[in-house]
């Protein structure tokens, strides 16, 4: 038996990409998966020390990691027309910013990367993604960029918007999805072992889209309080026909995010794309 372990984040989106392996409802033969649940940045992180065999990282992180992990084929998070939301008290003009102190969920998420993109003249600290809106709230910051179910919430919660990062990608770049995270699995593994993985984490995406409700119930235990309309949609965002393949829509997204961030030298190089 061959442990396989895959780090991912405790959403309702990877939820329910890996309800599959996750329940033992597929065959996977002599390979045993064990699922690690953190952060986003904190993955990003634990993937320079090689930690895990498998993990989601921030696409913004893999370009300075593609001598050690691979990138796989599935599995990708793509804002398709919406993404991370720059977010404030209350309106504020474009040349204000200048003067703000804006809260990002980690240096090497995208979501800071699409943002540097955006402005790249804005202030910036790094917080806990989950405590963004609340010092927003308390005025411990100006702005924040909220991820994951934030993108829904945060209407709810009285903030307005400054930009939508996922719309603003779309509009420089013809209607390409904003690359946000991806699947990754180490090198060292060999060929054979990565492309038998490669196959298993496609085949529960598959699944959990095949079986949509009974993958859902199980993703509502990581919703952080949505409900299960908004669930839905969450996943519905993050979990679709790109995340089972990046297809050449989405391949070209990444080539055209990576190159851009490169020549703006805000990322080391652009990263081999492998697309097991």
């Amino acid at each position: 038996m061959t442990l396989i372990r895959v780090a991912h984040s405790p959403d309702s989106d990877d939820a329910f990409m890996f309800f599959a392996l996750a329940k033992e409802l597929i065959d996977t033969g002599d390979l045993r998966f064990e699922h690690v649940l953190s952060d986003i940045e904190s993955l990003n992180r634990e993937a320079f020390e090689g930690t895990y065999e498998v993990t989601a990282v921030s696409i913004h992180a893999y370009a300075h990691l593609d001598d050690r992990y691979a990138l796989l084929g599935s599995g990708a998070s793509m804002g398709d027309g919406y993404g991370p939301v720059l977010v404030a008290r209350e309106a504020v003009g474009l040349d204000e910013l200048r003067e703000m102190k804006v809260a990002i969920p980690g240096r090497l998420t995208s979501a800071s990367l699409a943002l540097k993109m955006w402005n790249p003249a804005l202030q910036t600290v790094t917080l806990p993604f989950d405590e963004i809106m609340p010092a927003v709230t308390s005025g411990e910051v100006d702005a924040g960029v909220v991820i994951h179910e934030g993108q829904l919430t945060w209407q709810d919660e009285g903030f307005h918007k400054i930009v939508d990062l996922g719309v603003w990608w779309a509009e420089e770049t013809d209607g390409l999805p904003l690359p946000l995270g991806g699947n990754v699995i180490r090198r060292d593994l060999g060929e054979v072992m990565c492309s038998r993985v490669a196959a298993l984490l496609k085949q529960s995406i598959e699944y959990s889209l095949d079986n949509r409700e009974e993958a859902l119930d199980y993703a509502l235990d990581y919703g952080r309080g949505l409900d299960r309309a908004k669930a839905d949609r969450f996943v519905g965002m993050y979990v679709n026909d790109l995340t089972v393949d990046y297809g050449e829509r989405g391949k070209q997204a990444m080539g055209a995010f990576l190159d851009r961030a490169f020549g703006e030298r805000l990322i080391p190089k652009v990263p081999r794309l492998d697309f097991l």
